[in-house]
């Protein structure tokens, strides 16, 4: 092995070993991630980590990136796994794959959607891997196309020149339409595993499957998948 392959191989290694010592503490902590702390349980002084992340926001965009990635990966396996005509099948795929990896992952759901972090603003690269669990939703309705149940609402303008903006000035009603079926799906969607993953419904509802499965149907009818 080459010295610059070695030195490539090192610093795969302690980037990894950094970040899991970082999501160690995100369990404990919460997302009050201290630098020194985590070189304190590495038994290296807190200037050494600076090789590698340069700040406590740049460790902490990593682990945000780290989690939308799996996120991303966990539900775009569940959806690929429903076969194509199976709109609703997919679209349970998608959220039950979400909310297997937020109980499994709590501390990374936390960064991810818990409260914002004080002093930190997620760069411009956080976006994209964020909007990979929306663009499956997204779809499941365009394959749906003109099956689509009919909604009796219909969206308000200044709401549909958003919705044109994110999509591009040459989008057409149908898309519009579709993303805002699939916005107001995602907020449902991350409220419910948020009021479950932080304790919300403790008390509340004991048939936490259940209680999922029955509002992830009124989810996809809310978005007008057909029965």
């Amino acid at each position: 092995m080459s010295a610059s392959s070695l030195r490539a191989r090192v610093r795969s290694e302690m980037n990894h070993e950094i970040k899991e010592v970082a999501r160690r503490h995100l369990a404990a902590e919460g997302a009050n991630l201290s630098l020194r702390g985590v070189a304190r349980d590495m038994g290296i002084v807190p200037s050494a980590l600076y090789r590698y992340f340069p700040s406590r926001d740049a460790l902490l965009t990593a682990l945000i990136l780290d989690g939308y990635e799996a996120l991303a990966r966990v539900t775009t396996e569940a959806e690929a796994g429903v076969p194509r005509e199976n709109l609703r099948g997919r679209w349970h795929a998608v959220c039950s794959a979400a909310r297997k990896w937020a109980l499994e992952h709590p501390a990374e759901y936390g960064l991810l959607y818990g409260n914002p972090v004080p002093g930190y603003v997620a760069p411009q690269d956080t976006v994209e891997p964020a909007t990979k669990v929306v663009l499956l939703l997204v779809g499941v309705l365009a394959d749906a196309g003109d099956s689509l149940v009919p909604l009796p609402s219909p969206v308000p303008e200044p709401v549909r020149a958003d919705l044109r903006t994110l999509l591009g000035e040459g989008s057409g009603a149908a898309a519009e339409e579709q993303l805002d079926r699939v916005f107001a799906a995602w907020t449902q969607l991350f409220g419910l595993l948020s009021f479950e993953v932080f304790g919300r419904m403790n008390d509340l509802i004991s048939a936490r499957t259940e209680y999922f499965d029955h509002h992830v149907g009124l989810m996809a009818d809310l978005a007008g998948l057909p029965r």
